[in-house]
C-alpha cells in the first residue's frame, strides 16, 4: 500500500514539474509534455503570450453544424439573397456575379492575388474569403463598411468589379416575373429596391460559415484528433511565436487593424489601407486582421494576395518586419510616414518550428463545403 501510495505521488511530483517547466521554457518541452497539458479542459492550457494593452480571448470550439440548416437556406429572403449572389445580372456587363469573386468551390474566395472584373480591369486587393462573415464587426481590408448591407454597395459599383449602377438595378430586375415574385415572397411586395437587395445579399451571406475543424474537436476532448506536430504547433502559436496577439477567439481574428510592415510606402506596391478611411496618418498602411479560420484553403494571403506558399508568410513575420518601420526623425519630416506595428517582433523560430505552427494551421483548415448553386436562375 506504500509502495502504491509513494508512486502516486511520485507521478503527480513529476507532473507537477512538467508543467512549471512548460510555463518557463516551453521552447524546450517535450511533445508528450505538451500532449498531456492540452490534453485538459482549454481553461487550464498555458496561458498565451500577450503583450501589455492586448484585449485577448480564449479559443473557441465551433458549434456542430445547426440542424434546422436546410430549413434556413429555405427562408424566402436567405433563397432570394442566395439567387442574386450567383447572378451576373448584378453586374453592368451581365457577365460577374458576386460568386465571381467569392466562389464557393474555393472557399468563398478566388485563388488569385486580385480579382479581375469588369473590362478585365485588376482589382488592387485580395479578396476576402465570406466564411463567417457574420461575425465581423466591419467589412473590406480597410474597415470602410459597418454593415453586410452597406458592404454590397462597393462591389456593385465598383468600375473595376460590377460597374453597375446601383439606382438602375432594381428596374433591371422588375423586368423577370421570377424575380418579381421572390421579392414578394421575402418582402411581401413585388416593387424591388435597392435595400431589399442588398437586405438579401446579407441574410444570404449570414449562412456562410465554416464546418468544424479537427482543432474544434481537439478542444471538445477527442484529442486524438491532433499530431504531436499540431500540439506543438499549436503551443507556439500560443507562446513563442506571438501568434495570438492578433489571433485569437473564436473566429482567430481581433477585428482590429495592424501596420505588419507591408505598405510599400512610395513604391509601385503602395497601398495606404485603412488611413484612406480615417485620413489619421497613424492608419497610414493598416489593414484588418482576417480570421484564420480555414486558412490553408483561402490562400494567397494578405491584402495584396502577395503571398502564395504558408512557409514564405511565416519566414516573414519571424523576421519581425520592422525593417522598413519609420524612424523618429522620419516620422518628424513626414508624418504619413508607416510605423510597423510594435506587435510585430523577430521570433527567432527554427525551421521546424515555422513547420510546426503551419501544421497547426493545416489543423484548423476544415473539410470544404462546396455549396451549390442555383440550377436555374431567376429568368422567367
Amino acid at each position: 500500500m506504500r509502495i502504491g501510495v509513494t508512486l502516486g505521488l511520485i507521478a503527480v511530483v513529476v507532473v507537477s514539474l512538467s508543467f512549471k517547466g512548460l510555463e518557463s521554457n516551453p521552447e524546450q518541452t517535450g511533445v508528450d509534455s505538451l500532449r498531456a497539458w492540452y490534453q485538459r479542459p482549454i481553461q487550464e492550457w498555458p496561458k498565451p503570450t500577450i503583450d501589455a494593452g492586448v484585449h485577448w480571448e480564449e479559443f473557441k470550439a465551433l458549434p456542430a453544424v445547426d440542424t434546422g440548416y436546410f430549413t434556413l437556406m429555405e427562408k424566402p429572403d436567405v433563397k432570394l439573397g442566395k439567387n442574386l449572389f450567383f447572378d451576373p445580372i448584378l453586374s453592368g456587363s451581365n457577365q460577374i456575379s458576386c460568386s465571381s469573386c467569392h466562389n464557393p468551390q474555393t472557399s468563398w474566395a478566388d485563388k488569385v492575388q486580385v480579382p479581375v472584373g469588369h473590362d478585365h480591369l485588376n482589382g488592387t486587393r485580395n479578396s476576402i474569403s465570406l466564411l463567417n462573415v457574420h461575425a465581423r464587426k466591419t467589412f473590406f481590408w480597410d474597415g470602410r463598411a459597418m454593415t453586410l448591407q452597406e458592404q454590397v454597395l462597393g462591389p456593385i459599383e465598383a468600375h473595376n468589379e460590377m460597374a453597375m449602377d446601383a439606382q438602375q438595378l432594381p428596374q433591371k430586375l422588375m423586368k423577370y416575373a421570377a424575380y418579381r415574385a421572390l421579392f414578394k415572397e421575402a418582402y411581401g411586395t413585388d416593387k424591388i429596391t435597392f435595400k431589399q437587395v442588398a437586405d438579401a445579399l446579407a441574410a444570404f451571406q449570414n449562412t456562410i460559415s465554416s464546418r468544424r475543424s479537427r482543432f474544434d474537436r481537439f478542444v471538445d476532448g477527442e484529442y486524438k484528433y491532433l499530431s504531436d506536430q499540431e500540439i506543438k504547433g499549436l503551443h507556439l502559436f500560443r507562446t513563442k511565436a506571438r501568434c495570438m496577439n492578433c489571433h485569437y477567439g473564436e473566429y482567430f481574428t481581433d477585428e482590429q487593424f495592424h501596420n505588419i510592415g507591408l505598405t510599400y510606402y512610395k513604391r509601385k506596391f503602395e497601398d495606404l489601407g485603412r488611413y484612406h478611411v480615417t485620413k489619421n496618418p497613424d492608419d497610414v498602411g493598416k489593414f484588418r486582421t482576417p480570421s484564420l479560420r480555414d486558412i490553408m484553403s483561402t490562400g494567397p494571403w494578405m491584402h495584396n494576395g502577395l503571398f502564395w506558399d504558408i512557409t514564405g508568410l511565416l519566414n516573414m513575420y519571424n523576421s519581425g518586419m520592422q525593417m522598413n518601420s519609420a524612424t523618429a526623425e522620419q516620422k518628424a519630416k513626414d508624418p504619413m510616414y508607416p510605423v510597423t506595428d510594435p506587435l510585430m517582433k523577430a521570433l527567432k523560430l527554427s525551421t521546424e518550428e515555422i513547420q510546426d505552427i503551419a501544421a497547426f494551421l493545416h489543423a484548423i483548415t476544415a473539410t470544404d463545403y462546396k455549396m451549390r448553386r442555383p440550377d436555374k436562375l431567376p429568368r422567367d
